[in-house]
């Protein structure tokens, strides 16, 4: 059983829950940007929640079944169709051997997922089915003719409907402090939890890149490489915050002011968009 590509859309990868506990070996995570939304499409349509899904990025995606497939589409918010007929998003759809899928345009949002029951199987590499951008490892970004293999069902789909859960407008992120705070003046701190940030076009799964006014240093000097993680701020030295994304690098060595709690909703953030960060206790 499979679904065949007719057309990939700007960027379409397969992702699942990543490889995580590898950074000793300088091997990044990577793995769905949008966790929220992988697990809701495998929920419904009966898969464990780490089941590889595909992650689309904006609209185009076609995918032709060549068997009678469960799908669901999860994350963005926007036109689906099967054969041109329009339906639902965030709930079980069905398609028969010669259906066509299509994503279009997301209205709200960046990235749609799309699991199938079953899973779509492409050989993992070093435990995962992820492919990480930077890195270049794992299955291959998907291109027209591509036969997506899908494995065997596993459990009951669900009938219950998944609201979208996001909304037209500033979105907003909580941050816990540190743990290199201390590198910036006071007022940096003010202007990072107070301003709106401005995503640049240049974001990407590695980091989602802010616009916004310089964030002033406390300290001169240098950071030596350190750890970092998903969801780590860090600040360049023009002053400016860049949030790491899934497929970021295990080290860095600009200081990182602050570190994202949920990073599933800058999956889905649009050049332009505004992000506020809120300040969470650790």
């Amino acid at each position: 059983m499979s679904l065949r590509v007719l057309e990939p859309g700007p960027l379409t990868l397969v992702q699942d829950q990543g490889r995580p506990g590898l950074a000793d070996l300088g091997v990044g995570p990577s793995g769905a940007f949008d966790q929220r939304a992988l697990r809701a499409a495998n929920r419904l349509v009966g898969n464990p929640e780490g089941h590889a899904v595909l992650e689309a990025v904006g609209g185009g995606l076609a995918v032709v079944a060549t068997a009678s497939h469960v799908v669901a589409v999860t994350g963005a918010v926007g036109p689906v169709s099967v054969d041109g007929r329009p339906v639902a998003s965030g709930r079980v759809l069905s398609l028969r051997r010669g259906d066509v899928l299509r994503l279009g345009a997301p209205t709200v949002g960046m990235r749609w997922t799309l699991g199938v029951g079953g899973g779509f199987v492409p050989e993992p590499v070093l435990g995962s089915r992820s492919f990480d951008t930077m890195a270049a490892l794992g299955p291959a970004p998907l291109s027209p003719g591509d036969e997506l293999i899908v494995g065997p069902p596993h459990g009951a789909v669900s009938l219950e409907t998944v609201p979208a859960y996001l909304a037209a407008g500033d979105v907003g992120v909580g941050v816990v402090l540190g743990p290199r705070d201390d590198w910036f003046t006071p007022a940096a701190i003010t202007t990072l939890l107070s301003c709106p940030w401005r995503v640049d076009p240049v974001s990407d799964r590695i980091g989602v890149r802010l616009e916004g006014p310089p964030l002033e240093r406390a300290r001169p000097g240098e950071l030596e490489s350190e750890p970092v993680v998903r969801g780590s701020i860090q600040v360049t030295s023009s002053g400016r915050p860049v949030v790491l994304g899934p497929d970021h690098p295990v080290t860095g060595g600009y200081p990182v002011i602050g570190v994202v709690v949920d990073t599933d909703a800058l999956a889905q953030v649009r050049p332009g968009d505004l992000v506020r960060f809120h300040r969470r206790r650790p």
